[in-house]
């Protein structure tokens, strides 16, 4: 079984050494809804992440996936799990199209030439299909980033500051794949300060400081300034 409608962390702790980065944190992420995942700078939000997408280990806690734990997803659950991070986790000496069609084919896709033609085109990146990815800009790696994380379909969608480089176009364009996510029960977790880009959309707030979880509340897809407020009411 593949299919998981949950992710439920429970007294996850993550030490680098003696130093710990998440001390403890208990939360619960859901089919349908778009999570924003918040906090200052050194608060754990990427070391979450980490964890989250199988990459890294808790130091002590689990994390399940429906009722499989973290050890389990590792190997049977990853290719459920969609990831876009601060690296694009693309191959910078192959082209758009060439990379697209390498994950294709690790998914284990019918036609990767296929789906990978399709996604770029989803993105807007048919004009770049040649091109090395060394060559694109950051916005143009983001887009095709983007495609990579979402071609096998994830029940988990992981986003850190998908929004970085993006122009006004792009930035349209992410928040419609976002919608589209939710819409279709996937479970969404967007990583990013920029609360203008998640306007409206956002279904739960999480907010870590200093490794622990300093506010965890459904919201009804507030406006920007809403999500401001409750991140400079918890935070100071």
């Amino acid at each position: 079984m593949s299919d998981f409608s949950r992710v439920k962390i429970e007294q996850i702790r993550r030490a680098f050494g003696r130093q710990p980065v998440l001390a403890g944190i208990d939360a619960e992420l859901r089919s349908g809804e778009l999570t924003v995942l918040m906090g200052p700078n050194g608060a754990g939000k990427s070391t979450l992440f980490g964890l989250l997408s199988t990459l890294s280990r808790p130091t002590s806690g689990r994390i399940l996936y429906g009722n499989r734990d973290h050890r389990y997803a590792a190997i049977h659950l990853r290719h459920r799990i969609g990831l876009l991070s601060h690296g694009l986790l693309l191959y910078g000496e192959l082209t758009c199209l060439e990379n697209l069609i390498f994950f294709a084919k690790i998914y284990r896709m019918e036609d990767p030439l296929g789906v990978a033609s399709q996604w770029l085109e989803a993105v807007g990146m048919t004009y770049a299909a040649h091109r090395p990815v060394r060559e694109l800009s950051r916005g143009m790696g983001q887009r095709v980033a983007l495609a990579r994380a979402l071609m096998p379909d994830p029940k988990l969608l992981l986003l850190d500051e998908p929004f970085t480089g993006l122009d006004q176009a792009a930035t349209g364009l992410l928040r419609r794949f976002l919608s589209l996510a939710r819409d279709s029960n996937k479970i969404v977790v967007v990583v990013t300060h920029d609360v203008e880009a998640v306007s409206g959309l956002v279904d739960r707030l999480l907010i870590l400081d200093r490794g622990h979880i300093a506010l965890d509340q459904a919201v009804d897809r507030p406006p920007a300034t809403q999500l401001l407020e409750h991140y400079r009411g918890t935070v100071g």
